[in-house]
């Protein structure tokens, strides 16, 4: 499996227009983002699996519980279709209401056997709560054929709100999030952070057989999404950052790990 490059400018348009439609017809948040010029982590990790799933893509997503993506059903519902195989693998009951892989392991990706080696592996989101790295590597070192793909998309380890998280007691941590996103109890759970920096996915894979064939850090101004003004402040300030040659300090990473 050949890389893509990184998405351009024109496969995010793309991501947005199908999870929003027209920049005029949406709601506040993602037209003041798109006023903005600024495509989310989620948009460049879908706009990545957009470009490497073909016909011929036979695909692991690990973690994925009830949707590939959760805030693109459009883009999940094509990307199932355009695949020839695509297994969830994910422990959780919430895995029985994914409609939409084609078939369902429900196990931790460290356990799972099978004789069949696939082209991409996915894991959006599922690396921070990883707790033996090595092992997983490893196992994805066994399923992934010579020249297939894993794809993680994660948290950065030293951003703020993770840093925030590490000293937070974990039956606090729904309040916040649902607060903040409005997320649901059952999709809260513990975290470890043990590969979530470059070096550590750098190592850890390596280690396995694999190169790391792409990295990126994804400015995240999502922290208050839900909130107009905050979100405002989010950007502009995203934007003098820039303007002056600095990171935005809240970033997920994408890595792009190639099996040998």
């Amino acid at each position: 499996m050949n890389e893509p490059p990184p998405p351009e400018a024109y496969d995010l348009e793309r991501i947005f227009r199908l999870k929003y439609g027209e920049p005029a017809d949406t709601g506040w948040g993602p037209r003041q983002r798109h006023r903005f010029g600024y495509y989310t982590p989620d948009d460049h990790n879908e706009a990545t699996i957009d470009k490497l799933v073909t016909a011929d893509t036979d695909w692991i997503d690990v973690g994925c519980g009830r949707s590939l993506f959760p805030n693109n059903e459009p883009l999940a519902k094509e990307l199932s279709e355009r695949c020839r195989l695509l297994v969830g693998v994910d422990p959780d009951d919430t895995l029985d209401e994914n409609p939409l892989v084609h078939e369902r392991v429900k196990e931790p990706i460290d356990t799972f056997r099978t004789d069949r080696e696939f082209d991409l592996v996915t894991m959006r989101m599922v690396a921070e709560h990883i707790a033996d790295p090595r092992a997983t590597a490893e196992t994805l070192a066994r399923l992934v054929r010579s020249g297939g793909t894993v794809v993680v998309y994660t948290v950065y380890k030293w951003s703020p709100v993770p840093l925030v998280t590490r000293l937070m007691p974990f039956g606090i941590h729904h309040p916040v999030k649902k607060l903040l996103w409005g997320t649901e109890e059952k999709d809260t759970f513990p975290v470890v952070y043990r590969m979530n920096t470059r070096s550590a996915l750098k190592r850890h894979f390596g280690d396995a057989g694999f190169d790391e064939a792409r990295f990126a850090y994804l400015d995240d101004c999502r922290t208050f999404n839900r909130f107009q003004f905050l979100n405002l402040c989010e950007l502009l300030s995203r934007k003098a950052l820039r303007a002056v040659g600095l990171r935005y300090p809240e970033v997920c990473i994408l890595g792009l790990y190639r099996r040998v």
